[in-house]
């Protein structure tokens, strides 16, 4: 499930975020942006936080800012997607969630890091199941939130309708669409269905939220498809098996409550995973992954 990544607490009334740094890492494939807080103290896991599609890592800015105040000191680390936000697009024509997967482990090896803590939501939260049971080398501690493997039906529903490849318009006609297309993710799941059953319980984000989600699909609007598509032909359960680290498997209660429903099934196939229910704030998030991934590994 991807959709509208959660508002940032700072969206209304923007606070300073003048630790945060912002850096390119030259790939393969070009030049892949990240933001980064420094680690406060030397020797510690890096945390490596992956955003939701249509997004990029400006929407992780509260959770790196939360999980440095709940005890991680390392450095936390958020990238933007190939194909989303500041990054070069992907390579491929068609790319899978085990090529993104791919790109986070070359992109570790680039920086220097042995292993990492990862942490993903929806998109994201496919691309670390993958570097976890691709790259188990790599991934110390996991934590997904928001994942679930879609049923055929509505795979193929989300395939051939959730994120259209629209060209820009002489009227500007595709600058309405990508604010409406923000938006109607707020109001119903799949967003194209727009039917009483498929509403949404959840209120609208701030007007700052749906404009900077907009920016962000007008920067990428040729490539920004590439990882929502890899992300729901994903076959997320038959990977699961393959995950060895201590995995945390996330139920906001914000969440839709269909990925909530699926952590019962996750629960099935990981070895070594539990789960934590958690109001939908960065901060709440934040307190649950920083005991967790401050837990003696097991």
């Amino acid at each position: 499930m991807t959709r509208m990544p959660p508002a940032p607490a700072h969206a209304s009334a923007p606070a300073p975020h003048d630790e945060i740094e912002r850096a390119f890492v030259r790939l393969e494939e070009g030049q892949l942006h990240l933001r980064r807080l420094p680690a406060a103290r030397e020797g510690e896991v890096p945390v490596l936080l992956l955003h939701a599609s249509p997004a990029s890592s400006w929407f992780m800015q509260d959770l790196m800012f939360a999980l440095r105040a709940a005890g991680c000191l390392g450095e936390i680390i958020a990238p933007d997607t190939l194909g989303n936000g500041d990054s070069v697009p992907p390579t491929p024509e068609e790319p899978d969630i085990a090529y993104f997967a791919g790109s986070m482990d070359r992109l570790c090896a680039a920086l220097g890091y042995d292993r990492v803590d990862a942490y993903g939501t929806h998109t994201g939260a496919r691309i670390a199941c993958e570097l976890a049971a691709g790259f188990p080398h790599r991934v110390r501690k996991l934590v997904l939130d928001g994942i679930t493997e879609y049923d055929e039906e509505l795979r193929d529903a989300v395939i051939a309708n959730y994120a259209p490849v629209v060209e820009p318009d002489e009227y500007g006609r595709h600058l309405i669409w990508a604010f409406n297309f923000c938006r109607d993710q707020a109001l119903f799941f799949p967003h194209f269905m727009k039917s009483p059953e498929r509403r949404l319980a959840v209120g609208m984000p701030p007007p700052q939220i749906l404009h900077r989600i907009t920016l962000d699909v007008l920067k990428t609007l040729d490539t920004y498809p590439k990882p929502y598509i890899a992300a729901f032909r994903y076959k997320t359960f038959e990977r699961m098996g393959r995950i060895t680290a201590p995995t945390l498997l996330l139920k906001p209660e914000t969440e839709l409550a269909l990925l909530n429903e699926s952590v019962a099934r996750a629960l099935e196939l990981l070895d070594n995973a539990r789960e934590a229910s958690t109001a939908g704030s960065a901060a709440a998030k934040a307190e649950v992954i920083g005991q967790f991934l401050g837990e003696a590994d097991t």
